[in-house]
């Protein structure tokens, strides 16, 4: 077995965005769906029919189609338990009590990393305590069969939230078990969740998730595919979100998928959110134009702060609900959201259901409101398009077009750059910081090629806030904007700054 393996690595071909031969796909699902024994239950021709069946209500594909046709923002939150039974629970409470849109499934985090035989041990422990042993839903220990209770439970979509860089037989089973959608990406999953893993294995595992959702689409079955945004926990700037979301779509749309959503981490400053949203979809239908592809639909989804959270529950409260209204300002067509009990770890079916509802109240309140034509707004689409084309050219130009070869090249060069990542081949060079008005903007770039002219908008704001504060431009900087919103509010906006001072009565 380890002669044939060696074989096949050896004929393997090199890194490149070409889509996977079919002859090549049909032997590498072969030994995929080897791999445990719920994958060998999976066939191809039998989960087009069942999904074929699927009323188009729990149709991510086509819910997702129609929203953004209505500009209505669609609600997702997070969440996995270790048995089908607890998994069905808070699916249920998410579907009716919560009013959730999309309803979701996280994996455990053996899955996450492949280790099926000790998520296996954590199922059957989670059954004997009767609670939850694992962080997510083992669903390659269920396999297919048994996890389309959970489809047939809820009445809406349903889409897998598996945080892996390794998604072959997540994807499999999941999508044959009924998920119309998969949250994954080659490019931002590997940099944000993974230590050792090289960008171009993340982009290979990516690739098969990827030619898989083109063999449904040949086949009649329209699956939702979405590159994620950054869990690291920290700040990102809005174009190096971007940037990367790009080159995530290319890559796909190389494998043959035509529908392939976006996802960005909120800022928490409505102009510059909304400013990213219309930027993302606008420049990756461009960069898609460039490379031929017309017919490839990528509606964008913004998340709620991935960073810290405050724990005092009327400040997290406000960030769910303003989450929702940034949102649906900016035009997503959907938003993940979070709950007032963030800070304090995983949370319960009751306050994940309640943190859906707030995000559906800032959704409501922000009906009919768009920024369109309002100067700052258009101020901060250009110098993210600016921003952006220089990234994406840059890698491209380093691939000499391929954006497979031109992202590993890029990131050993720091062109393409993460702050705070976890990945070891990730230069980690690039700091943001907040400004004086709240936009995030980049203290320091690294290599990564922004204009001199975008720095010099950058640099302004960062100086005049560190003047407001009396301190330096630097690091400190950088990680205080990291933890800001999870400051006490006494300490963010003191109730006591009248008493002191002196006024003169008019």
């Amino acid at each position: 077995m380890a002669n044939i393996l060696e074989s096949r690595e050896r004929l393997r071909p090199a890194l490149a965005e070409t889509a996977i031969d079919a002859d090549a796909f049909k032997a590498l699902r072969r030994d995929n769906l080897a791999r445990w024994p719920t994958g060998s239950q999976v066939d191809l021709d039998e989960a087009v029919d069942y999904l074929r069946r699927l009323p188009t209500h729990k149709d991510l594909a086509a819910v997702t189609r129609a929203a953004h046709a209505e500009r209505r923002c669609l609600t997702q939150p997070r969440g996995g338990f270790g048995t089908i039974g607890m998994q069905k629970e808070l699916m249920l409470a998410l579907d009716r009590d919560g009013l959730a849109d999309i309803v979701p499934t996280t994996t455990d985090s053996y899955t996450r990393n492949e280790m099926f035989e000790l998520a296996q041990k954590g199922l059957e422990e989670s059954e004997r305590e009767g609670r939850s042993m694992l962080n997510g839903f083992p669903i390659v220990n269920y396999g297919h069969r048994a996890t389309r209770a959970l489809i047939e439970a809820i009445d809406k979509p349903a889409i897998m939230l598996t945080g892996t860089t390794m998604p072959k037989l997540t994807g499999e089973i999941g999508y044959a078990a009924g998920y119309t959608g998969y949250l994954g990406s080659g490019i931002a999953y590997t940099v944000s969740y993974i230590k050792e893993l090289p960008v171009s294995e993340g982009i290979r595992n990516y690739q098969y998730l990827d030619r898989l959702v083109a063999e449904y689409q040949t086949r009649g079955v329209e699956l939702h595919r979405r590159q994620p945004s950054f869990l690291t926990g920290t700040n990102v700037p809005p174009c190096i979100a971007i940037a990367i979301a790009v080159l995530d779509c290319l890559l796909a749309a190389a494998q043959g998928v035509r529908h392939y959503g976006l996802e960005l981490g909120q800022t928490l400053h409505l102009i510059q959110d909304a400013a990213a949203i219309a930027c993302c979809e606008e420049l990756t239908q461009e960069y898609l134009a460039k490379k031929g592809y017309v017919d490839v639909f990528t509606p964008v989804t913004s998340l709620h702060w991935m960073g810290a959270w405050p724990y005092d529950e009327a400040q997290a409260a406000a960030l769910v609900t303003l989450g929702g209204y940034i949102a649906a300002v900016g035009g997503a067509v959907s938003v993940t959201t979070k709950s007032v009990q963030e800070a304090h770890g995983i949370p319960t079916r009751e306050a994940n259901a309640a943190g859906l509802r707030m995000t559906r109240m800032g959704i409501y309140l922000a009906r009919g409101m768009r920024l369109d034509g309002m100067p700052e707004y258009e101020r901060e689409k250009a110098l993210i398009r600016a921003e952006v084309r220089a990234i994406v050219d840059r890698t491209l130009e380093m691939g000499d077009g391929d954006a497979a070869l031109g992202t590993v090249r890029a990131f050993e060069a720091g062109v393409l750059d993460v702050p705070w990542s976890p990945n070891r081949h990730v230069k980690s060079r690039i700091m943001p910081a907040r400004d004086a008005d709240g936009y995030l903007r980049v203290l320091d770039p690294g290599a990564v090629p922004l204009p001199r002219e975008v720095m010099d908008v950058h640099q302004d704001g960062l100086a005049r806030r560190a003047e407001k504060l009396g301190c330096a431009v630097d690091h400190e900087l950088a990680v205080q904007s990291v933890y800001e919103h999870s400051e006490p509010l006494a300490q963010l906006l003191p109730d006591g700054w009248f008493r002191d001072r002196k006024v003169v009565a008019a």
